[in-house]
C-alpha cells in the first residue's frame, strides 16, 4: 500500500488542480452594472399660479396687460410697462433707492420680493445692498428691505449675494438662492426656504449655486429647479413635505443642527446639461406640458456689465421632456 500511496496522491492532486482550473474557467464573475443618471422627473404641466398683481396698481386703474421690467435699459430697479406695445410705464424715483433687481417674485396678495443686482459698476454701498431681500407693498406701493441676510458677503471678488426668488403658493414662503463666496473652483452657494409671515428660515442647503430657481409639480413629486452659476446644468431638487429631501448622510446628522435653520445637503438630480459650456440658465419658466423654455446668458463671478450690447448675448431655448429623454430647440 506504501508504495502505491505516492500515485494515488499524485492523482488526487490532478483531479483537484483540474477541478479548481475548471471552476475559474467557468465561473461567471459578476459585472456591475453601471446605472445611467435618472433624470425623468415624471410628467409635468404648467398650473395656473396663485399670484396678483400689485393692488396698488388697481387703484391707478392701470390696464392688463402688465409687464415687469428689471432689464435697466430705460428706468433704474423697476417698472411696470402697459398700454399698446407695452409704450407707458410706472415707475417712482424712489425705487430707485435700492439701485438695481435681477429677480421677482410675487405673492396671493400681490405684494413684489425682489432680489437685487449689481450692475456695471460697483459703489461702495453696492456690496451691502447684495445680503437684502426687497419687498414692494402690494396695497401702497413702497419699496423697503423686508429681510437681510447678514451671512451673505459680495465681495470684489465675487459681487454677487441673493440673485435669485421664487414664490411658493403651497405654503406661503420664499425659495431664494445666494452665490456670495464661490468662484468657479468652490461652489459655496446657499438656497434658504423663508416662511413670509414670521421671515423665518425653514431651511438651509449649502454647496448649491443656483443662478435661477423655479418650482415644479410633475407626476413623481415637487421639486425646485436650479440653473447653475458654475456650469451650464439644469438640476432638480426634490421637495417632501416642504422641505427639500435629504440624502441619507445627512439624514444621520439631522439632529445635531437646530431644526429652526437646519443645513441639509440634498443630491441634485442633474437634468439637463447646455452644448455650449459658456452658457447658464438664468431664467425657467413653465410653459406647457413637459415644456420649459429656459434663458441663458454668459457668466462669471466677476461683474459683466449689462449693456445694451451684451443684452442680445441672452439666448432663449425650448426644452421638452419627450420620450423620456430632454431634448432643447431653439
Amino acid at each position: 500500500m506504501k508504495r502505491y500511496f505516492p500515485i494515488i496522491l499524485s492523482i488526487l492532486i490532478i483531479l483537484v488542480s483540474f477541478g479548481v482550473v475548471y471552476n475559474i474557467k467557468n465561473s461567471k464573475t459578476p459585472i456591475k452594472k453601471i446605472e445611467k443618471p435618472d433624470n425623468n422627473i415624471g410628467s409635468f404641466q404648467k398650473s395656473r399660479s396663485c399670484v396678483r398683481f400689485p393692488y396698488f396698481l388697481s387703484k391707478m386703474r392701470i390696464p392688463q396687460p402688465i409687464a415687469i421690467d428689471l432689464s435697466q435699459q430705460h428706468y433704474k430697479g423697476l417698472a411696470f410697462l402697459f398700454g399698446r406695445g407695452f409704450n407707458r410705464a410706472v415707475h417712482i424715483k424712489a425705487w430707485e433707492r435700492f439701485d438695481y433687481f435681477g429677480g421677482y417674485a410675487l405673492d396671493r396678495s400681490g405684494n413684489m420680493y425682489l432680489a437685487p443686482m449689481p450692475f456695471i459698476s460697483v459703489k461702495p454701498y453696492t456690496f451691502n445692498l447684495q445680503k437684502n431681500i426687497y419687498k414692494l407693498d402690494s396695497k401702497n406701493g413702497k419699496l423697503s428691505i423686508w429681510l437681510t441676510l447678514d451671512e451673505v458677503k459680495a465681495t470684489s471678488n465675487n459681487p454677487f449675494g441673493i440673485i435669485s426668488i421664487v414664490y411658493d403658493c403651497d405654503d406661503n414662503t420664499l425659495w431664494v438662492s445666494s452665490i456670495s463666496g464661490s468662484d468657479y473652483f468652490t461652489s459655496r452657494g446657499i438656497i434658504y426656504h423663508i416662511d413670509i409671515p414670521t421671515k423665518e428660515i425653514i431651511q438651509k442647503v449649502e454647496g448649491v449655486d443656483a443662478l435661477s430657481l423655479q418650482l415644479l409639480k410633475s407626476e413623481k413629486g415637487k421639486y425646485l429647479l436650479a440653473g447653475l452659476a458654475k456650469d451650464n446644468s439644469l438640476v432638480a431638487l426634490e421637495i417632501k413635505d416642504n422641505r427639500l429631501k435629504l440624502s441619507q448622510n445627512s439624514r444621520e446628522s439631522e439632529t445635531s443642527v437646530p431644526k429652526k435653520a437646519r443645513i441639509n445637503p440634498s443630491v441634485p438630480i442633474k437634468l439637463f446639461e447646455l452644448p455650449n459650456k459658456e452658457e447658464h440658465i438664468r431664467k425657467i419658466k413653465i410653459v406647457g406640458k413637459n415644456h420649459l423654455q429656459i434663458q441663458t446668458i454668459p457668466f462669471s463671478y466677476n461683474l459683466i456689465a449689462q449693456t445694451l450690447e451684451q443684452a442680445s448675448i441672452r439666448k432663449s431655448y425650448d426644452l421638452v421632456w419627450d420620450k423620456n429623454k430632454w431634448s432643447l430647440h431653439k
